[in-house]
């Protein structure tokens, strides 16, 4: 089969791992300049130099046997790390998150910088909308996007599955960077649920970073959708004197600040794991039908994969059943 996935993060590759592996041709195509997705980092240039900061998932686990597996062989490749100070089983892409997505990624057909603005379906076969023109066509599309990003796609094709995506709305989240010429003094590298922070870390304190001294600072869901449409530049203000608040000490003006908005950040994750129409090769997968992990992503994308190779065994089984006429009997 010849299958085209929308959005070449964690879910994505999953899926392409699996179809890949038995045989299929898999065609990625993302709308990111280059790969991470939720797991990016973003480079800052500071008069420090260049520093490069993670600005999605600060941290993974892994619990699922196979999965564990994955991230040794990432480890045993130098692409990603324990990281003992948030927890014992607590691992990071180097020297930055989005290490490991490259790392996936690197065997496939992966198309940068794409964005599939929708799919048309003509013969059973399947293309792809973007601008300058169309891609195909493919036997199969597979949605590995935010829900909200799905549901626009599904729509017209599905509308089972678009309500579904409809269900799942994602909090966002705001996220400010800064880089400092000294150390701060904190009593720990890691801040946790502290008033309108959800989440601040060292960055250069985590494994295979370097210095300059960088702090990631994350918002708590509330406060982001709150101050939603507020400028960057104030939120960039506003994170760092929560920061300040939350080491309890005064923090120095940084040589670099920037802050960006997660539309999409955290689902809770439907449940359904992943979904698939046999009838029309049509699939979505992501941690949003599954749970706010970087693992549920990779499960997700996993169970998708599967559930399109089971419905191609029975498509071949059912072919190889039906009596074929020959042209004299037809």
């Amino acid at each position: 089969m010849k299958v085209a996935i929308i959005g070449a993060g964690m879910a994505g590759l999953a899926c392409a791992d699996v179809l890949q592996a038995e045989g299929h041709s898999a065609a990625l195509f993302d709308k990111g300049r280059g790969a991470g997705g939720r797991m990016s980092s973003r480079r800052m240039i500071t008069p420090l130099g260049d520093v490069t900061i993670d600005h999605g998932a600060q941290y993974f686990t892994a619990r699922d046997p196979v999965f564990s597996e994955l991230v040794a062989g990432w480890r045993d490749q130098g692409v990603a790390a324990p990281w003992p100070d948030v927890g014992s089983d607590t691992w990071v892409g180097v020297p930055a998150m989005n290490a490991v997505i490259k790392a996936m990624a690197a065997p496939h057909d992966v198309t940068w910088g794409c964005q599939v603005t929708g799919i048309a379906r003509n013969e059973g076969q399947w293309t792809l909308l973007k601008a300058g023109g169309e891609v195909g066509p493919f036997d199969a599309v597979i949605m590995a996007i935010p829900a909200e990003q799905a549901a626009a796609l599904l729509s017209l094709h599905d509308f089972a599955m678009a309500r579904i995506a409809l269900t799942a709305r994602s909090q966002p989240c705001w996220t400010g960077m800064y880089v400092f010429d000294q150390a701060l003094v904190s009593p720990s590298p890691v801040v946790r649920n502290a008033g309108m922070i959800a989440w601040a870390a060292r960055n250069s304190a985590k494994p295979g970073r370097a210095v300059p001294e960088a702090w990631v600072v994350q918002a708590s869901a509330d406060w982001s959708q709150s101050h939603y449409d507020t400028a960057p530049g104030e939120i960039a203000d506003l994170l760092l004197a929560a920061l300040a608040g939350a080491i309890g000490t005064a923090v120095p003006a940084p040589v670099a600040a920037t802050a960006h908005r997660w539309a999409y950040a955290l689902s809770a994750g439907t449940g359904d794991g992943a979904l698939w129409n046999p009838g029309i090769g049509l699939g979505v997968c992501g941690d949003w039908l599954l749970g706010p992990r970087v693992e549920c992503a990779w499960l997700s994308g996993r169970a998708m994969a599967a559930a399109l190779l089971d419905s191609a065994r029975e498509a071949s089984k059912l072919a190889a059943l039906t009596p074929r006429l020959s042209p004299s009997a037809a």
